[in-house]
């Protein structure tokens, strides 16, 4: 575990110095260093570096790259946690309806609020946490209290939100507003800024730590009820816990930079082949992985095209044949174990 996790960490320091340099702006490796120790006081008398490289450089790239280092791992974190609370490897942090109540929430503000980045954020926000909050009051109604009824009022609550985000769209002005909306719901962090990331970092770094500080929890939470009823856990309390900061981390990475596609799904799988199942060692791994994924991805999304790519078309070129691959290898397993047996 140990040289994985070391591979881990050379992993991303290293995507995380290409991605610094790579850019329509490219900056080479000797002016990254450089930019680099300059930021910590550390002076070097040979290195002189243009004006305009040092904006880009921290203005824009800097802050970009923190917030989808950060807004990867707690997407990806919140993917494993849900993971494990439903016991189901196909659950995604969309799963309660926080994606679609966000979606709705800015394109209600780029609507009929005045459009502006922190107004339409804070919708965002708002309404992802309304949307769990009415699919927890609807699954409290059923006398089952299963995970799978609260996956079923997500499903239901989801599907209304994302018919008013649709009504919406069909009211939308189609030269300005409709745009901006779909846009905003394909996910970008071209609006990137050291004000995002001051507002987005105390969210997600004190949920990320949680989860990992209560991950050994979780080990429990993937069994039975009435096994974990049995130890005298209250199954109910915690389990409101993990939803509510694993909520709290979706909404406010949607809230932004706008929905971000299959990455809370595929990377829990990626981090469990490393990793394994127990979630002490998976959750940590989990959100390392994530925030490289995002960073490269979004680094692909920012440079491939002289216009920027929303970063969940690029999500999804990756994340649907990985997907193919993990419903294709299990069917090849099971049938292994058939014919074996």
């Amino acid at each position: 575990m140990i040289k994985k996790l070391g591979l881990i960490v050379l992993i991303f320091m290293a995507a995380l110095f290409t991605c610094l340099s790579v850019g329509r702006y490219p900056i080479s490796p000797g002016h990254v260093v450089g930019l680099l120790l300059s930021g910590f006081g550390i002076e070097n008398k040979n290195f002189a570096a243009p004006t305009e490289m040092m904006m880009i450089f921290w203005n824009i790239r800097v802050p970009r790259i923190l917030l989808t280092i950060m807004a990867g791992a707690g997407i990806s974190t919140a993917g494993a946690v849900f993971q494990a609370l439903f016991r189901n490897p196909l659950a995604a942090p969309n799963i309660l309806g926080v994606t679609a109540g966000s979606c709705f929430g800015a394109a209600l503000a780029i609507m009929f609020l005045t459009p502006v980045a922190w107004v339409i954020q804070s919708s965002a926000f708002v309404f992802g946490l309304v949307a769990v909050t009415l699919a927890y009051i609807l699954a409290s109604w059923s006398r089952d209290s299963s995970p799978s009824v609260l996956v079923i009022s997500g499903i239901v609550i989801s599907a209304v939100f994302q018919a008013g985000l649709s009504f919406i769209m069909y009211l939308a002005n189609p030269y300005d507003q409709l745009a901006q909306i779909i846009f905003w719901t394909m996910g970008s962090f071209h609006t990137a800024s050291w004000a995002k990331v001051q507002v987005t970092l105390p969210l997600l770094i004190p949920g990320i730590f949680l989860m990992i500080i209560f991950s050994w929890r979780l080990n429990i939470m993937t069994q039975g009820e009435e096994d974990v009823l049995s130890m005298g856990i209250n199954i109910f309390r915690w389990r409101i816990f993990y939803v509510l900061v694993s909520t709290l981390m979706v909404a406010c990475s949607v809230a932004s930079v706008g929905t971000i596609a299959w990455i809370g799904l595929i990377v829990p799988h990626i981090a469990r082949y490393l990793a394994g199942s127990e979630h002490r060692k998976l959750i940590p791994v989990t959100a390392v992985l994530g925030g490289i994924f995002l960073m490269v991805m979004d680094s692909v999304a920012r440079s491939v095209m002289l216009s920027e790519i929303p970063i969940s078309i690029v999500t999804s070129i990756f994340g649907a044949p990985f997907l193919g691959y993990l419903v294709i290898s299990a069917g090849k397993a099971r049938f292994g174990h058939e014919s074996g047996s």
